[in-house]
């Protein structure tokens, strides 16, 4: 039987503080988007406006310092963008229409969704006992939504069927864009990523804010009251956007996304300690249930994961980006294929003398 030291390995260690502590700053703009909806600012695309201008900044003035070579197309990252903005305008959009606690139960359709598409699409293989630790976590989460049935905060909503649409939608694309940036980030290069998502999503977000929230901008007198929580969630958000290639590249999207299940059991925490409210027992167990799945989940990767297959996925999804960047540098083409053809040239140089020396050995 092994100890927890065997089954827990340095990085899934890691990965559960990190996955945290991103569950910890998605708690935070909840709680700062709650702050601006009780003033009257309902302008969801701009408040991601200003995460995508800071990714933008400072990974974008880190790639121009590197100047190092694109190891993907760009329009990959074009694409990564415009389901990035969408999945959190969708989400966030929901709320007008359906319950806080539809929000939570569906947004869990994200889950299934990471696992289908990393097992189809990065080949990813899930042992028995990691999908045991994903349905425990899910579990947790379904004891949050039972205890909230009974809650007088619970509100059916003004157009469910629209809202439940509009979260599994939005469900969707996070999954998409999860598996998207673990993609990128185990083939390409984070910084790059983390630009160009601030690049391309800053310029999505631009043109949505010009056809959809113009009039609601306008609208808003901006004071310190309005403005501090607008840039607090912007922080939050950049700083959750760092941390999430990180776990991508140490444990996968589906641990990020069953990390943040707990974000809504970290609310709780905040409501009580911070505002002094009572709330159910059950949330206490649901952490409990959520955090022993996490721990299920983790346990075992240093027993189950084979580096070095592991390394040759990442090297060959490298080589698929560095011959397409080759094919764009046919100059650099050109240069490896001399060095190649020297190599060759000198290891038949030094076959020749072995041989001569064997003919004068046996003289």
């Amino acid at each position: 039987m092994m100890n927890c030291q065997e089954g827990l390995s340095k990085n899934s260690v890691v990965g559960l503080g990190l996955g945290q502590f991103l569950s910890l700053l998605i708690t935070s703009t909840g709680l700062l988007s709650s702050e601006l909806a009780k003033k009257g600012i309902n302008a969801p695309t701009s408040q991601s406006f200003l995460n995508y201008i800071l990714l933008a900044l400072v990974y974008g003035g880190i790639m121009l310092y590197r100047r190092k070579a694109l190891k993907a197309k760009w329009y990959y990252y074009v694409l990564l963008g415009l389901v990035d903005v969408e999945a959190n305008f969708l989400v966030v959009k929901a709320y007008q229409y359906t319950s806080i606690t539809s929000v939570m139960l569906l947004d869990c359709w994200s889950i299934p969704c990471v696992l289908l598409f990393t097992w189809f699409f990065l080949k990813t293989k899930y042992r028995f006992k990691k999908l045991v630790g994903v349905v425990i976590c899910i579990a947790g989460l379904v004891i949050v939504i039972f205890s909230d049935v009974h809650s007088a905060d619970r509100a059916s909503g003004s157009n469910p069927i629209k809202g439940d649409l509009l979260v599994i939608a939005g469900a969707t694309l996070y999954a998409v864009s999860n598996v998207g940036e673990e993609f990128f980030v185990k083939s390409a290069d984070r910084v790059e990523l983390m630009s160009f998502l601030g690049i391309f999503g800053a310029i999505v977000s631009a043109v949505q804010i010009s056809i959809l929230e113009r009039s609601e901008l306008k609208s808003i007198h901006w004071s310190a009251g309005a403005a501090l929580p607008f840039v607090g969630f912007s922080v939050a958000m950049f700083l959750f956007y760092s941390g999430v290639p990180i776990l991508l590249k140490i444990s996968g999207s589906t641990m990020l996304n069953l990390s943040l299940l707990t974000s809504d059991m970290w609310a709780v925490l905040i409501r009580i300690f911070a505002y002094h409210e009572k709330v159910d027992w059950m949330y206490f167990v649901a952490f409990a249930v959520v955090t022993a799945g996490l721990i299920v989940y983790s346990v075992g990767d240093k027993m189950e994961e084979n580096p070095a297959e592991v390394g040759d996925e990442e090297v060959e999804q490298s080589k698929h980006f560095d011959e397409e960047a080759g094919m764009s540098n046919p100059d650099h083409n050109f240069a490896s294929s001399s060095a190649v053809e020297k190599d060759e040239l000198a290891s038949n140089d030094d076959l020749k003398k072995e041989r001569r020396k064997k003919i004068l050995t046996k003289k």
